[in-house]
């Protein structure tokens, strides 16, 4: 494995590891929020188990004084605050990693695990501090101690996170957090990591994760219907909406199950909403009819399908890209669709938004494709840095000759909703004609057939091209969609490989016209991807003819790192690797 230089004057990794209901989510978002209010950068990314109670969650927060945005195996601190610690926490450990927990709890757990163990009295000051329970916060200060950020910035969250509890709760959690401050003081003797410079002011201070995005990007597109049946990873945007939908003015809907939440969706865009629907991969499984149903009445409707391991439960709390011929393929009989997959906070806001756009202009289902990591997934940005698309064409008065499905040579017939002009709003799961009468006539079928059809011309036109990462005149070229980009972009950065560059897919189907051009310049195509059969590259081939000379495949339940991601690169770009 590729040891990832540790610039410590610049940026250090810290994982936080303990049993669940312990508070680690508290103290994440505590870390984040004095890490962003003090002009520095953070990414964290989190992982937990599949169960309803016990087991051992973890978070990753990598503290930049630039930009950072993606996931590294690195531990420069591993704060573990309960025992049984998971294997792939403790792969991780390395010589230099400086690990922080108590013996009281641990005992000689961590004792041959590698790294430089520091004894904290985590239980001890939590007890004087007014529990157990506040051994996070005293975990989070010893943190905050060796960083050399400021605690009093901590009191003021717990403030803020606790105000509708007793006030002695938020005191109490102050208190132990200082306890623990001045542990991590003395451990750098005074000299916090990030104490020496002044904080850039230009830091934006929004911390916003992939769920976030998605929503905010739909709310900006207008949407004011929400269904779901709760699917972990999906389930994020569900209560995203469902905490602001009054601000929102959406109608949100947890139904009874997945064929419920698609049918509705189909209805409300019937009656002139902006419905989404949130899901995962075996909810979206079920709604392959709702989709088709969708396909045939013409209706705009936006799925976020947030992809986990399969087959069936497979793990449910763990991540992989192993749905994208599903989303492509689902339904029965042939409709257009767009497809997108976000890299980036700032893309999964704009993407959603251009789902909505494509969706409503071309009267036909569009789906934002997430994953696990990438929901949970977060950064600081500056909202300012959010593009917004102009606001949707309102709906049209039908006038006393309207016809739903008119045959326009777009393909996309004027929308008209019932009840708003003097027109009939037809509307058919059947095939119809114009009117949304159903006829079997032959002629017919093939007539709005081709009308549907025709949209795909100009979704195709209008497709987000893929964004190329490295020098122009490239030999050797890596193509990668969704979550893995950002990974396999700094990973290249890493390698410094002078003709090798990156294609960046955000939109999957229909895909932009460029695609094989900039494939067929490269002497070599390297597809990465998370599953395990690369269905993206099968895609690429079938659509452009080329055929990638290599894949980098993963699909163990977790994302790739940085190091990994380099060290695959390397030996794949020198004929090493291969398909895994």
């Amino acid at each position: 494995m590729l040891a990832y230089p540790f610039p410590r004057e610049s940026e250090v990794s810290c994982v936080l590891s303990g049993a669940a209901g312990l508070g680690i989510q508290t103290v994440e978002d505590m870390l984040a929020r004095v890490v962003v209010d003090s002009g520095l950068c953070v990414f964290g990314s989190r992982e937990y188990m599949s169960r309803v109670r016990g087991g051992n969650n973890s978070t990753e927060l990598r503290i930049a004084r630039s930009r950072v945005d993606a996931l590294v195996d690195r531990m420069d601190i591993l704060v573990a605050m309960s025992r049984n610690v998971r294997v792939n926490i403790l792969e991780r450990i390395a010589p230099s990693t400086v690990i922080i927990g108590d013996r009281a709890e641990l005992g000689t757990e961590l004792d041959d695990a590698g790294g430089v163990f520091v004894q904290a009295p985590l239980a001890e000051l939590a007890a004087e501090a007014g529990g157990r329970i506040y051994s996070n916060s005293v975990a989070a200060g010893i943190l905050l101690g060796i960083l050399g950020l400021d605690p009093a910035r901590a009191g003021e969250f717990f403030v803020k996170r606790f105000a509708g509890k007793k006030p002695d709760v938020a005191e109490r959690n102050t208190r132990a957090c200082n306890a623990g401050y001045e542990i991590g003081r003395e451990l750098v003797d005074g000299k916090g990591l990030f104490g020496k410079a002044s904080p850039d002011e230009s830091v934006g201070r929004a911390l916003v994760n992939g769920s976030d995005a998605v929503s905010l990007g739909a709310m900006a597109a207008g949407c004011n219907f929400v269904t779901a049946y709760p699917m972990s990873p999906a389930t994020g945007v569900l209560s995203f909406f469902s905490q602001n939908a009054e601000r929102a003015g959406a109608v949100v809907e947890q139904t009874e199950d997945e064929l419920s939440a698609i049918n509705m969706a189909v209805g409300a865009a019937y009656a002139g909403a902006k419905p989404m629907v949130t899901t995962s991969g075996g909810g979206f499984a079920l709604m392959s009819e709702g989709i088709s149903l969708a396909g045939v009445v013409e209706a705009p409707v936006v799925v976020h399908l947030s992809q986990r391991p399969g087959p069936a439960t497979g793990m449910a709390t763990r991540t992989e890209q192993a749905d994208l011929e599903l989303a492509l393929y689902s339904g029965h009989g042939e409709f257009p669709r767009a497809i997108y997959a976000p890299g980036s906070i700032e893309s999964a806001f704009l993407l959603t938004q251009e789902a909505f756009r494509v969706a409503h202009k071309y009267q036909t289902p569009a789906i934002v494709m997430t994953d696990q990591y990438f929901v949970n997934s977060f950064y600081n940005l500056n909202p300012n840095d959010l593009a917004m698309l102009d606001e949707l064409p309102p709906v049209r008065e039908t006038g006393a000759d309207y016809r739903r499905y008119e045959d326009d040579p777009s393909g996309c017939s004027p929308f008209g909703v019932p009840g708003f002009g003097e027109g009939i709003v037809g509307a058919d799961s059947h095939e119809h004609d114009e009117v949304g009468h159903v006829y079997e006539d032959f002629k017919l079928r093939k007539r709005m057939q081709d009308k549907r059809m025709r949209k795909l011309r100009g979704m195709s036109d209008e497709a987000v091209a893929p964004r190329l990462y490295g020098p122009e005149d490239y030999d050797a070229l890596v193509v990668c969609w969704g979550s893995v980009i950002p990974i396999f972009r700094e990973a290249l950065s890493l390698l410094g490989l002078e003709r090798t560059a990156l294609l960046a897919f955000e939109q999957v189907w229909p895909l932009h016209s460029s695609t094989g051009g900039l494939l067929e310049r490269a002497k070599r195509v390297i597809t990465a991807e998370g599953n395990s059969t690369g269905q993206f590259a099968r895609l690429l081939r079938s659509h452009t003819g080329v055929k990638a000379s290599g894949s980098i495949l993963k699909y163990s339940g977790l994302q790739f790192s940085v190091e990994e991601a380099a060290q695959r690169l390397s030996e794949g770009i020198a004929g090493k690797g291969g398909d895994s």
